[in-house]
């Protein structure tokens, strides 16, 4: 017999009663009932209950098992009785009948209980994560990552992809955030950067005449962490294809996380519908107009309207949205169905939120027979109660709330307050996952500090119109072959198709102030590849630790990687960062000049 297990925790049933077995694993509970001792015994798989009385010169050995410690355990298959049976195990039909047990390694006293689901603090449960790891949740968690993680794979060798590694230590990218930098041994001075994302060398495949690349890529951004992105590090389903346009990457994408989602959906137990394909497409301007955000979350069924033209009167004396509207600001407005006869509660906790948001309330006004009635009805004349009602299909008993600013911040706060009146209205629909494309996103943008134009999204993105929209259209006009995937309002993807013209990539650069030659010196190879010859390509990635949380149904992404950093961007468990040698220091021709104050992390 094997020195270790004949079977695992969760194979064995009433057929093998009568059988001698041998299992090792982890004492997951231990039970004394007087003349007999129980002891649930945990590997991987599951757990198979083993049992010894007390006339076992074994008995006294399994008094002294602590939680967690390791056994090995040889015995009889025994057939429960029916009223001992449990039928939420596998193995709840048998249990071992001991006649060898061996302890591989004892336990000490556990700083976090494995074995059942109390709560502990992020800094317990990362510096002791190898214990944290056997929880039950935590199994299911990062089983369900991995088998994402090669059903991802399988679906894109299915679609004709090639899996590439490309390499971690690379040089500074323009991509939006802080790069890592690893300093240089042999070139004193320089610095490498761990990739932010793969994005140059998986277009450099295209131009090599390869013709469909993915990659589960990992990423490395010196950022803060937040719920739903890990500080430092994450992974990424990397794609890029040769020869196509959008809606090519949007087919190919659709079946493969279509295919995911539809395969883990209902792993914790709950049917959940998900969006068939084709996925809708929302432009940008259309997104930020109606949802207020990019990332809308289509489970909210609410929407906003631009309702300027109603207070934009000569009849309307309502001074505080005239003077925004004067000083080229709008006004957004939100239809809330069904809601006059709320208690005032109802709306006193809206105004109490936005307020909470640095505004100074949320207006409203409620319909009941046809008439506008509520604190600001007063300033709404019939004509412009006319144009509201048309604008947002008002009726008896809905209630109409008003956002007015600059358009930039009305679109941004209309967005937030629609997320909080369906919340409050408890409207937003559960156990779905609904899926859409954001497309024709800005290619330039102005930064709101600087007043200078610059890239809005991906600078290696096609402008929609090629050179020639980029050499006679003003840059604010100018739409990007660039796309988002988003899911209940959080974004999946990003992606795009690709600028493979050497002069169209000069040009695009130039227009975002950066100096003549940028693209040559900071994109050297790249450059170089268009000259000889590239394919029109694009492609995208998908976050797949914030895929996992959605098929996990778990707030935090942490709770889906198995060992994350603490939002403070330390590695309780290895002690990371930490303090490098002086002799390391040397060899990297590096001498510290560390700050007077200690530095603040967000979140």
């Amino acid at each position: 017999m094997h020195a270790y297990r004949s079977h695992k925790c969760n194979e064995l049933r009433a057929s093998d009663a009568g059988s001698t077995v041998k299992l090792s694993g982890w004492v997951h509970r231990r039970r004394d009932h007087g003349g007999l001792l129980f002891v649930d015994l945990r590997d991987h798989y599951g757990l198979t209950q083993c049992v010894v009385n007390q006339d076992s010169p074994l008995f006294s050995k399994f008094e002294d098992l602590k939680n967690e410690t390791v056994i090995t355990v040889e015995g009889e298959v025994v057939k429960r009785t029916p009223e001992t049976t449990n039928d939420k195990l596998p193995t709840g039909e048998i249990e071992i009948k001991v006649k060898e047990m061996s302890v591989q390694s004892a336990a000490n006293p556990l700083p976090l209980q494995v074995n059942s689901d109390e709560p502990y603090g992020e800094e317990t449960r990362l510096k002791h994560r190898y214990l944290d790891l056997r929880r039950e949740v935590m199994q299911r968690n990062i089983k369900l990552r991995c088998d994402v993680t090669s059903s991802m794979r399988r679906r894109m060798v299915e679609e004709g992809f090639r899996e590439f590694q490309t390499p971690i230590l690379t040089a500074s990218s323009p991509e939006g955030a802080r790069d890592f930098l690893v300093p240089s041994r042999l070139h004193p001075g320089k610095f490498y950067a761990l990739p932010q994302a793969p994005q140059q060398f998986k277009q450099l495949l295209m131009m090599s005449g390869f013709d469909r690349y993915f990659q589960i890529a990992p990423c490395f951004r010196d950022e803060d962490a937040r719920a739903d992105r890990t500080a430092g590090e994450f992974y990424q389903l990397d794609v890029e294809m040769a020869f196509v346009e959008q809606q090519d990457v949007f087919d190919v994408m659709e079946n493969v996380i279509g295919g995911v989602f539809e395969e883990f959906a209902d792993h914790t137990g709950t049917k959940y519908d998900i969006t068939p394909t084709p996925w809708p497409h929302i432009k940008y301007d259309d997104s930020m107009l109606i949802y207020g955000t990019d990332k809308p979350d289509l489970r909210n069924p609410l929407v906003i309207v631009d309702v300027t033209e109603a207070f934009d009167r000569d009849d309307v004396e309502f001074k505080a949205f005239k003077n925004i509207i004067a000083n080229g600001g709008v006004v957004r407005a939100i239809r809330a169905p069904k809601v006059s006869d709320r208690p005032r509660s109802f709306f006193d906790k809206l105004n109490s939120w936005a307020q909470g948001e640095g505004a100074f309330g949320l207006g409203y006004i409620t319909i009941e027979g046809g008439e506008g009635k509520g604190p600001i009805a007063k300033f709404v004349p019939d004509t412009s109660l006319a144009i509201l009602k048309e604008k947002a299909k008002l009726e008896d008993g809905d209630a109409i709330f008003f956002i007015a600013d600059q358009e930039v911040k009305a679109a941004k706060f209309a967005g937030k307050a629609r997320t909080a009146i369906a919340e409050a209205m408890d409207i937003i629909e559960q156990n779905v996952f609904k899926f859409c494309w954001i497309v024709d996103f800005p290619m330039y943008e102005l930064d709101e500090t600087t007043g200078k134009v610059e890239f809005s999204h991906n600078p290696f993105s096609m402008p929609q119109g090629g050179l020639d929209a980029l050499k006679n259209e003003n840059p604010l006009d100018i739409k990007a072959i660039q796309y988002d995937c988003v899911l209940n309002g959080v974004e999946l993807a990003s992606g795009g198709i690709r600028n493979h013209v050497p002069e169209a990539m000069e040009k695009a650069f130039s227009i975002a102030g950066y100096p003549e030659g940028t693209v040559q010196k900071k994109f050297g190879g790249m450059y170089s590849a268009f000259t000889y010859g590239a394919p029109p390509h694009g492609g995208c990635a998908f976050g797949l630790d914030r895929i996992v949380m959605f098929l996990a149904d778990e707030p935090n992404v942490r709770e889906v990687i198995a060992f994350p950093m603490n939002q403070q961007a330390e590695d309780l468990l290895m002690g990371a960062p930490a303090e490098a040698d002086e002799h390391h220091l040397k060899d990297v021709h590096i001498k510290k000049d560390l700050p007077k104050e200690k530095i603040k992390i967000a979140g």
